[in-house]
């Protein structure tokens, strides 16, 4: 018997287990409605996640409701309901929670989610919509030859289009979605790039810009900007895709297909590894699955440790480049302010807000921060069925915007910035920030890159 008295919550560094996807056990639902059934019990006794998302408001509410005021009168097929609001966020597991290991109590809220997506998953598939939608690089693909055309149709002024699609498909006619280009990024920097700046104090370090799914097809413009500042810095870089990190899958609980991306992407990056390359990740949510969730999922994979430990946040590398062998000048000052929205997936891969620090280094620049979900959640802020709670939990970010009152806004999370800014348009309010990813705005400071490019 342990001779060590009691500890509170939240004293010791979350760490987490590797998911056990591969058991039969993983999908054994009477398994899982039991740990369903001790994780709420300790939520519903605690309650300090009440805020974080919509999933917290309906299991505590179901509670509240039922007949004897605890979890044992609740109908089970509620549950349903929780792990539906879920976006994976992982804020209650990284910021909010006293339970999670090393604490006996063992809570990992967003895993036992992801568990039981995936038992769905195995039982019955996905929608059809969804399992199209998360097939990124096939629609990234399809769509560059008919860019334009993929364009007017999706956009919202397209209101028969839209309308169409919300009956058919289930995606929300007031969601903005995102634009396709006829080239990608990995196309056009390869063909122009950046002459590398070899009298800058970090020369002589050499990086991959893993570009992205979404910065490949549909903003290239970051991944321009982000390639821009390291060869201002002296970074020689190659752009390599070798496919889209598999997030949109993880959140259909599709475990097995993630893992196959995970092995695509590590086996195609370990040559560059091995010459002595960085791995430079442009959006919050593909670094935390290179950096964390692969590993997870595949922990004894050599190729994705290797990838893990090799793999930086584009901030995080302009920072370390700064705090190491300093920046080259010619930075300026961004009049306006710049409001910093802190990506929940960047602030689940515990290395501070790097994004606030890093704009930071920009003259006399002011930079506000906003640490509140955006609510998006990929796919989650698009449909019908949950973009009323992309909305709701969106709010209190938006009302910390305005309260800054800056001409710009950023964040790591590309959609969650685009929700960010509909959501402040759709509020009627005259001053409407510019969304852009923090590297664009370092860029814009160096006088890289033009203003809304």
């Amino acid at each position: 018997m342990s001779s060590s008295p009691p500890k509170e919550g939240s004293t010791e560094a979350p760490k987490r287990h590797p998911l056990d996807w591969q058991s039969e056990e993983f999908y054994d639902n009477d398994a899982i409605e039991k740990e369903m059934e001790r994780v709420f019990d300790i939520c519903h006794g605690c309650r300090r996640c009440f805020n974080l998302c919509e999933s917290f408001p309906l299991l505590f509410d179901m509670i509240d409701e039922s007949e004897t005021g605890e979890l044992d009168s609740v109908d089970k097929a509620g549950y349903k309901q929780v792990v539906d609001a879920c976006t994976l966020c992982d804020m209650c597991f990284m910021t909010k929670c006293p339970y999670v290991p090393p604490h006996e109590f063992n809570l990992d809220f967003p895993h036992l989610m992801l568990r039981h997506r995936a038992a769905e998953f195995k039982e019955r598939g996905t929608s059809f919509t969804l399992s199209q939608l998360a097939k990124m690089d096939r629609n990234g693909n399809l769509a560059k030859p008919v860019a334009g055309l993929a364009n007017w149709g999706s956009s919202q002024n397209n209101k028969v289009v839209r309308n169409v699609l919300e009956s058919v498909a289930g995606i929300d006619h007031r969601a903005e979605l995102p634009i396709f280009y006829s080239k990608t990024f990995e196309e056009s920097a390869t063909a122009n790039p950046p002459a590398v700046n070899m009298d800058a104090p970090a020369a002589g370090r050499r990086a991959v810009v893993y570009a992205t799914c979404f910065v490949e097809y549909n903003k290239p413009a970051t991944g321009h900007a982000a390639q821009a500042v390291l060869a201002q810095n002296g970074v020689e870089t190659k752009i390599i895709y070798p496919a889209c990190c598999g997030m949109p899958y993880l959140e259909q609980g599709d475990i097995g297909q993630v893992a196959e991306q995970a092995r695509k992407v590590s086996g195609e990056l370990e040559t560059w590894i091995d010459q002595g390359y960085d791995v430079i990740a442009l959006t919050a949510s593909c670094g935390l699955m290179m950096k964390f969730e692969w590993p997870l999922i595949l922990p004894d994979d050599a190729l994705v440790k290797k990838l893990s430990a090799a793999t930086f946040d584009i901030n995080e590398y302009v920072v370390d480049i700064a705090k190491n062998e300093g920046l080259a000048p010619g930075l300026k000052q961004i009049d306006g302010g710049v409001t910093v929205h802190m990506a929940c997936h960047a602030r689940a891969q515990n290395i501070g807000a790097k994004s606030a620090e890093m704009l930071r280094l920009i003259p006399d620049a002011k930079i506000d921060v906003v640490e509140r979900c955006s609510g998006h959640g990929g796919t989650f802020g698009i449909m019908k069925e949950t973009r009323d709670y992309a909305e709701k939990v969106a709010k209190p970010a938006v009302r910390q915007i305005k309260q800054k009152q800056n001409d710009h806004l950023c964040s790591d999370c590309p959609l969650a910035c685009k929700h960010l800014v509909q959501a402040i348009e759709e509020g009627g309010d005259e001053k409407v920030p510019s969304p852009d990813h923090p590297i664009e705005i370092f860029a814009r400071a160096y006088g890289l890159i033009a203003a809304q490019e």
